[in-house]
């Protein structure tokens, strides 16, 4: 995942109206401190406010942990702050954590924990932790394999844009997992996927399209279009 200092980075223009002139000093010369690779610097000017109980200086802190390079990485301080930050209902910090509790980052590897972060977080609209549970029930990792109910994630994400999640729908769409065989509307997903990049996306709908008609190819081509210019409101 790779998420940049949130605030530090992304919100500096808002910090007055999110938490006051305060804070906004503070923040700033984190972010200062940050950019120029001094964190430790970054990390002493922030901790103060994250102790203070701000969720927003906890989430960054925890990133500043996670993002620098590996000799001064902390995986065990990155759990800690976005745990207290996912705490306070942070859903950035909640995938994070999952994330952690799912490839085993600063804690024993544990799929159940990731998917209690990822569903909170999914249940906040976050589209990266729709996918992420998506692929958890879709590879029964922390829980039953259902394909039903990775299709359920997988939609709410992909109609949002995610690739991944666009990618996957394809995929199950091609192999009737969870869903009913439908070659159309594979195509479809695999060519929104393909066409923000994912070049794996790509390769499936060429294989595909191989063994399509052409009738289908430009019904499916139709089904992208709309959907498309729809803002993914018209995918049926």
């Amino acid at each position: 995942m790779n998420y940049s200092v949130k605030n530090i980075i992304t919100y500096c223009f808002f910090l007055f109206f999110l938490i006051g002139e305060v804070l906004a000093d503070p923040l700033f010369d984190a972010q200062q401190a940050y950019l120029t690779g001094d964190y430790v610097k970054a990390k002493e000017i922030i901790l103060p406010l994250a102790e203070e109980g701000n969720v927003l200086a906890q989430y960054n802190l925890a990133v500043i942990h996670i993002s620098t390079p590996d000799s001064i990485k902390n995986y065990q301080e990155a759990m800690k702050w976005f745990h207290l930050a996912s705490l306070q209902g942070d859903a950035d910090a909640q995938v994070w954590l999952g994330v952690m509790y799912d490839q085993g980052q600063g804690v024993t590897q544990d799929y159940q924990e990731a998917m209690k972060w990822y569903r909170l977080a999914s249940l906040q609209g976050h589209i990266d932790a729709q996918f992420r549970l998506g692929v958890m029930y879709d590879q029964g990792q922390g829980v039953t394999q259902d394909y039903q109910e990775a299709i359920k994630w997988y939609r709410l994400a992909a109609e949002h844009g995610s690739s991944g999640a666009q990618a996957s729908l394809g995929i199950m769409y091609g192999q009737g997992q969870g869903v009913s065989k439908d070659d159309i509307r594979a195509y479809m997903w695999l060519d929104l996927a393909a066409s923000q990049g994912v070049n794996l996306a790509e390769h499936g709908r060429n294989l595909l399209a191989e063994k399509m008609t052409l009738f289908q190819i430009n019904e499916a081509q139709k089904k992208t279009m709309n959907c498309k210019n729809s803002d993914y409101k018209n995918c049926d």
